[in-house]
């Protein structure tokens, strides 16, 4: 009996700290206005609230049911894996678009800002 308790006390802080950061992540979404803020949101808190969730089913299976669910964890370290990247995608599309290359640093080296060089030039055409 007393270990169903601990069960269910650390399956209910999952769903709990889950909730939270899916609640900052909503909120996050509504609140910010420009872009680049609105990017933490589902990046960061709402990535976490779903993982929150599926890491306390995968603790229900495992520790109630006695199943292993190896879906959960795959589903969890797909996300994990994939808001980051994409983050870094919608960054990096952000800043192409709406910065000129005029309004950037001298990084004082060959290449520069890669997004923003001219691609070089081939002059051998028979490669």
């Amino acid at each position: 009996m007393e270990m169903n308790i601990i069960v269910e006390a650390i399956i209910a802080f999952f769903l709990v700290i889950a909730g939270l950061f899916g609640i900052v992540g909503s909120f996050g979404m509504i609140k910010l206005t420009e872009t680049m803020q609105r990017l933490h949101a589902p990046t960061k808190a709402t990535t976490l609230g779903v993982g929150g969730v599926l890491i306390a089913s995968m603790l229900y299976f495992l520790l109630v049911k006695g199943d292993f669910s190896f879906h959960e964890l795959m589903i969890t370290l797909f996300l994990f894996l994939t808001a980051p990247i994409s983050a870094h995608f919608i960054a990096k599309t952000y800043m192409q678009a709406n910065t000129r290359p005029s309004d950037l640093p001298d990084t004082e080296r060959e290449y520069g800002w890669s997004i923003y060089d001219d691609p070089p030039v081939r002059t051998d055409r028979d490669e």
